[in-house]
C-alpha cells in the first residue's frame, strides 16, 4: 500500500492522479495506522514549512512517519514535502524539520535578473550515477518554490540552476526527495514516480 500523507498541506489529489496515471493508486491518508503500515510513503506539500511541521505534530504524525522510515519504509517527499526531510528551515524564523537528511532549508537569492518564487521549467544536471535519475540527464522539470535546500553534495542527485545550484532529487538510503513538482513535470515526471514505485516493488 501506497499512503500519500494528508495534514492539510495541499496538491493531495494532483499528486494522487499523477500516480494512478502510472498504473498505482494511493490511499491518501492522515492516519497513523496507515502510515506504519505502509510500503511507501509520499509526503506532500505546498505552503510554509512552519505551518507544516505544526499542523504534521498537531496530527500526531511526526513518530509514525519517523517510526515507519526507521522501520525501511520508503519515502518520499515533493516540493514543501522534501524540505520537510532536513534538518531545520529559515522560513519565517528557526523551525526543525523531521532531521531525515542533513541540512538547511534557506531563501533563495535575490537578484537583479532573478525572479522569486522560483517558477517554471528548468534543467535537470545529474551529480550522481543512480537508478532513481537514470534517462533524466537534461530533463526539464516544473518548480514552485521560494526556498532550496543547502545540504551535503553526497545527498543531491540532481540540481538546476537558479542563482545557485538548487538541489531538485536528493536521496539518503530509502529516503527520497523532489525540490519540483513531478505531478507537474509531464513524462519525465511520470519517470520519476515509476522510478520510486519499482524501489518499494524490488
Amino acid at each position: 500500500m501506497l499512503v500519500l500523507v494528508d495534514y492539510d498541506a495541499g496538491n493531495l489529489r494532483s499528486i494522487s492522479k499523477a500516480f494512478e496515471k502510472i498504473g498505482v493508486t494511493p490511499k491518501i491518508s492522515g492516519e497513523a495506522a496507515d502510515i506504519l503500515a505502509a510500503d511507501g510513503l509520499i509526503l506532500p506539500g505546498v505552503g510554509a514549512f512552519p505551518k507544516a511541521m505544526k499542523t504534521l505534530e498537531e496530527k500526531g504524525l511526526i513518530e509514525p512517519i519517523k517510526t515507519a522510515v526507521k522501520n525501511g519504509t520508503p519515502l518520499l517527499g515533493v516540493c514543501l514535502g522534501m524540505q520537510l526531510l532536513f534538518e531545520q528551515s529559515d522560513e519565517h524564523g528557526l523551525t526543525k524539520g523531521l532531521a531525515f537528511i542533513p541540512g538547511e532549508v534557506k531563501p533563495l537569492p535575490t537578484l537583479p535578473n532573478l525572479a522569486v518564487p522560483h517558477m517554471g521549467w528548468n534543467r535537470l544536471n545529474i551529480q550522481h550515477d543512480d537508478p532513481f535519475v537514470a534517462n533524466l540527464a537534461d530533463a526539464f522539470v516544473y518548480y514552485v518554490h521560494s526556498y532550496y535546500v543547502d545540504c551535503p553534495k553526497e545527498y543531491i542527485l540532481a540540481t538546476s540552476h537558479y542563482g545557485v545550484e538548487v538541489p531538485g532529487i536528493v536521496r539518503k538510503g530509502h529516503i527520497y526527495g523532489t525540490q519540483f513538482h513531478p505531478e507537474k513535470s509531464s513524462t519525465i515526471g511520470q519517470e520519476i514516480l515509476k522510478a520510486f514505485v519499482k524501489g518499494i516493488q524490488s
